[in-house]
């Protein structure tokens, strides 16, 4: 990984650039949108052009996030031609998607902002800090450090960014600045429980669907230290699923008293599986174990893109989570 580049120093980059294109990983979750809503506006307000796009747009359950209506498919944004872009909350190049890399190919300049421990630093300018539980925490200290401007957009789209990745600030990442950023932005005007019952009260009626499905394929070691279910090409169909529907699910498994590591198996087009992990002890590392199959993350949470059927790589992948549950005595 390469040396962090100074706030300072990303911040004569803003000055010195006049158009920029914020950009984050494909099938976005809050800290992903949030991030680019958030510095987006805070570029726009000092008088910069912006374009915001996603590999796969806006989830439908951030939508309610002011300036949502911004975020491009980017394969459908036409003439993307800018200076500067920003990748945010993305921990690999190729996750950002083949329709962004696309669109942001002949962008002179590559500013790479993360919180993900795997990151190897692909900016020109990089700034990643696997100790901030959010990307959405390291955009707060990057205004508030560089005195840029904080609009309600900028507010709301941090307070989203840093809530959805730390569980609400349960997850062991959240830290005192954490409380300290969250305790400004309502000095700033944030309505708390407004922006809480938009963000996780106001699911559609498929997901509750959905985790009757999921509990229908349930399953847990004899020890109980290891949880997981599946998710299968046609339920999704029979449903009418659409991605942003699994967000989040993982985290009623994980919950269960005497689990240590959740895991949660998708199917996807193309006979990929999708394997999201949690971990609820450090010294099972999810990041190292998905890193076994080209994935990665953090020590709590990552996930992989691994080659199918689902058997195979369930298979696979709870037999490495054996092992290390084993390893530490934990079993």
């Amino acid at each position: 990984m390469s040396e962090n580049t100074p706030f300072a120093k990303i911040g004569e980059a803003f000055e010195a650039h006049q158009s920029f294109a914020v950009v984050s990983h494909v099938r976005p979750d809050g800290d992903a949108i949030g991030s680019i809503l958030a510095l987006g506006h805070a570029l726009e307000q000092m008088g910069k052009s912006v374009r915001y796009l996603n590999n796969d747009g806006c989830p439908e359950s951030l939508a309610f996030l002011p300036g949502s209506e911004k975020v491009e498919v980017s394969s459908e944004a036409k003439n993307v031609d800018v200076e500067v872009a920003i990748t945010l909350d993305t921990a690999a190049h190729a996750r950002l998607g083949e329709g962004s890399l696309q669109a942001i190919k002949d962008a002179k300049m590559t500013i790479n902002i993360d919180h993900h421990i795997s990151n190897p630093g692909y900016g020109d300018l990089n700034y990643i800090d696997s100790d901030s539980p959010a990307t959405g925490q390291i955009i707060y200290d990057l205004l508030t450090t560089l005195d840029m401007p904080i609009s309600e957009i900028t507010r709301d789209s941090i307070y989203v960014a840093v809530s959805t990745d730390t569980g609400s600030f349960q997850y062991p990442g959240t830290t005192q600045r954490t409380y300290e950023m969250a305790a400004d932005l309502v000095a700033r005007g944030l309505n708390v429980g407004e922006i809480n019952q938009l963000t996780y009260d106001n699911q559609p009626y498929r997901r509750v669907e959905l985790m009757r499905a999921l509990l229908n394929t349930l399953d847990r070691s004899e020890d109980g230290r290891l949880v997981w279910w599946d998710l299968r090409m046609a339920t999704k169909e029979e449903l009418g699923l659409i991605d942003d529907d699994t967000e989040g699910m993982i985290d009623f498994i994980r919950a269960v008293q005497g689990v240590v590591v959740a895991v949660f198996f998708e199917d996807l087009d193309g006979g990929k599986i999708r394997v999201s992990m949690r971990s609820k002890d450090r010294r099972i590392n999810a990041s190292e174990i998905c890193g076994i199959f080209g994935g990665g993350g953090h020590a709590l949470a990552a996930g992989i893109r691994m080659a199918g059927p689902l058997e195979s790589a369930r298979e696979k992948v709870l037999a490495e989570i054996h092992l290390a549950i084993e390893r530490e005595g934990l079993s």
